[in-house]
């Protein structure tokens, strides 16, 4: 990788951030993947911490990019988030909550390794203490 913010481009890298940011998701403990809505999510304790949504075409509007979406409460990582191009705050009031939409594959798109800082931000915020001390131990 080059740097944390980089310039990756294209549908094809897209979906490889995306599933890197998916196996990322599922090494930590106690995640597991589930399929609300048809979309992929990675949950722990039964709660959301990290949609990946695959992008689909959308009617008039062409084809949108795959997203990555986040929980970050920490007010700082929360306006690096906002700052990636097309980010916005996730809708249906998840945004109010620091809920974050990234969208992949586009120039400006946060490298995979930023991805994934914000995706253990994401798990600490929603996961048992239990879990996220069990992480701190590895």
């Amino acid at each position: 990788m080059s740097d944390r913010t980089g310039g990756r481009e294209g549908r094809g890298d897209a979906q490889a951030v995306r599933e890197r940011v998916r196996e990322f998701a599922l090494q930590l403990p106690g995640a597991y993947e589930d399929f609300p809505w048809g979309e992929s999510v990675v949950k722990v304790n039964r709660k959301i911490f990290v949609f990946l949504f695959l992008g689909h075409l959308v009617a008039g509007q062409g084809d949108s990019p795959p997203t990555v979406t986040v929980k970050l409460t920490d007010p700082e990582a929360h306006a690096h988030a906002m700052s990636a191009p097309g980010a916005l705050l996730t809708g249906y009031g998840l945004g109010r909550a620091g809920w974050v939409t990234i969208p992949l594959g586009g120039p400006g798109t946060p490298e995979a390794e930023l991805l994934c800082d914000w995706v253990e931000e994401s798990y600490r915020t929603v996961a048992p203490r239990r879990l996220v001390a069990e992480l701190d131990a590895d």
